[in-house]
């Protein structure tokens, strides 16, 4: 059924409800997981213009994904990663292509009125931009 699995993460908390619910899918499909944190900070969307390489918050976020890729290879898993930089939305979409996923699982706040405007913008693009079915479920 599913062979790529994209799980967007954004090294909060939030994180561990998608990673929680997919392991299943995961197992049952035989599927790789592909892990993409887009950083979306200052030194990350400077990271090409101005040669910003190895800043504080990059260092930090390619530690998270291999803590990841580690704990959950440790589980018997097919893992990879990726540390993309820029907007979110923009480098889910690129990623779920460019790795070729058949699902993208990623977690959703649940805002409302305003703040779904400005904060559910990265979900919203997400879904209606891709063309492999998309697995939402609201972070705990």
């Amino acid at each position: 059924m599913y062979k790529r699995i994209l799980v967007p993460v954004e090294h909060s908390d939030a994180d561990r409800t998608i990673i929680d619910h997919v392991q299943a899918l995961a197992r049952m499909c035989g599927a790789t997981l592909v892990l993409v944190h887009v950083a979306d900070g200052w030194a990350a969307r400077a990271y090409d213009e101005l040669g910003v390489r190895d800043s504080k918050e990059i260092q930090e976020d390619r530690a998270y994904l291999d803590a990841l890729v580690t704990e959950l290879q440790g589980q018997g898993f097919a893992v990879e990663s990726r540390l993309a930089m820029g907007d979110p939305a923009t480098e889910i979409i690129r990623a779920a292509d460019t790795e070729k996923a058949d699902l993208v699982a990623m977690t959703t706040h649940g805002h409302r009125f305003v703040k779904d405007i400005l904060l559910g913008a990265t979900v919203d693009k997400v879904r209606h931009e891709l063309k492999v079915p998309v697995l939402l479920l609201q972070a705990r």
